[in-house]
């Protein structure tokens, strides 16, 4: 039968541990990314259902409560999914400490085995006389002093070992703890888990009623998918003659500072030309042309280098952008479906963000105040430029930025309208030029 000396047993103790500590390692920070997004899923189904409290106050139903319902199906859904992986990674931390258990318990079944050998064989041959024998019949004083060191050494040994096996049981008693802990960690979730799929079949419920309802109301949405058509073809226009005004006018600059730098360089020549030329009536040298500073340089399109930088520094902002306001994507970019009528199409020039009574909206990046118009249908709205670039924020009230006003990202510029139906919601656009681009492929993700 093999000896496991107290300093072998010591290592695989240490091997047990270290291997626990590193499942442990890697466990923990997937469960961090998991905690992290359970946390972010739970703040936007708060934030969702204060919105929908709000639309859900007013006497009749609303595309704005239908669409907060949706909202919060998807962050239920979500979370639903968030408590699978959960379950899923206590599972994978289940199975870790079930082995680290078989692992311990096995070890120490040996180390049992291995100090009942040691005892019994210390029972037979190790009594006080026969040691005293061992150590009085050595033929040299240096051979006693060996064998009373090797006496030592085993009991020492044995002592040691009876350490380990403590050592080891606490452990063992430890990972057990651990165990039942985990499990009812694992039902916990479990439960929880059944709770959400409840709440999800109510919220589908809910929707189902709202859609029900609403389509009975079908001359009243197409009256309205009327008027935002309107609002919307006088917004695009009214973007369209920004953006045709601010090309004309930056060309103009262009064309400008184009035939002042030719005018100067032209006047120089002259100069220095009469100059030369009353020099060499007198025999004098002729002055040879001094090194101008360079001037600012034009930019093709009329943009200046600081206008050309910040254009750039936008684009290189794709993805990464701050949301110009709280809430949720309620209306998505571009032609898509109505969410209550069959068949119906509408056309989205930017994106709508849902969102409470009176919420502030900020700049999503530096820039200056072009426009502040208000029109039917689409309450106040600004322009922002930035370099060929320009954002659109429609739909507000309580503006506090004027045309011509320098802004940064994150400042205030006013705050989201209300509609009749209770409903708040912020138009998003971005434009470069004349060409309209996609918000969600800008705005960082949510």
């Amino acid at each position: 039968m093999p000896f496991y000396t107290p300093h072998a047993f010591r290592l695989v103790l240490l091997l047990i541990m270290l291997l626990s500590a590193s499942v442990g390692v890697r466990a923990q920070k997937s469960r961090e990314q998991l905690e992290r997004e359970k946390t972010e899923n739970q703040s936007k189904m708060k934030e969702i259902q204060g919105i929908l409290k709000e639309t859900s106050a007013q006497k009749s139903v609303n595309l704005g409560q239908l669409r907060a319902i949706n909202q919060q199906i998807n962050t239920q859904k979500k979370q639903i999914d968030l408590l699978s992986d959960d379950v899923g990674l206590l599972n994978k931390e289940l199975n870790v400490l079930v082995k680290e258990q078989q692992a311990l318990a096995k070890n120490f079944e040996k180390l049992k085995e291995e100090y009942g050998h040691m005892i019994y064989e210390a029972a037979k041959r190790n009594s006080y006389l026969n040691q005293l024998v061992f150590l009085f019949s050595a033929e040299s004083f240096h051979q006693f002093a060996l064998r009373y060191k090797y006496l030592k050494q085993y009991t020492d040994a044995r002592q040691e070992q009876a350490q380990e096996m403590e050592e080891l049981k606490q452990k063992l008693i430890s990972e057990q703890a651990r165990i039942a802990s985990k499990k009812t960690e694992k039902q916990k979730v479990l439960t929880t888990q059944v709770g959400e799929s409840k709440k999800l079949e109510g919220l589908k419920a809910k929707q189902n009623e709202v859609v029900v309802a609403l389509s009975q109301k079908e001359a009243e949405l197409r009256k309205q998918i009327e008027q935002n058509k309107r609002a919307t073809n006088l917004l695009e226009a009214n973007i369209r003659r920004i953006a045709e005004r601010e090309r004309k006018e930056r060309l103009e600059k262009e064309r400008k500072e184009r035939e002042a730098r030719e005018a100067r360089i032209r006047a120089e020549k002259e100069r220095l030309a009469k100059e030369n030329a009353e020099r060499a009536k007198k025999g004098e040298v002729a002055i040879a042309p001094e090194p101008k500073e360079k001037e600012p340089e034009i930019v093709s399109g009329g943009l200046s280098e600081a206008e050309t930088t910040l254009a750039s520094s936008f684009t290189a902002s794709r993805a990464r952008l701050p949301w110009p306001v709280k809430g949720f994507v309620s209306g998505h970019f571009g032609r898509r479906e109505h969410p209550v009528l069959k068949g119906v199409m509408v056309d989205n020039l930017g994106v709508d963000i849902q969102t409470n009574n009176g919420e502030l909206v900020r700049s999503v990046y530096d820039g200056t105040v072009l426009d502040v118009t208000e029109m039917p249908g689409m309450g106040d709205v600004i322009a922002i430029q930035h370099g060929d670039y320009m954002t659109i924020y429609a739909k507000m009230n309580g503006v506090v930025v004027k045309p011509g006003q320098k802004v940064k990202a994150r400042d205030p510029i006013g705050r989201v309208a209300t509609d009749s139906d209770g409903t708040s919601e912020l138009q998003f656009q971005i434009w470069k030029n004349t060409s309209r681009l996609n918000p969600e492929g800008w705005l960082a993700p949510r």
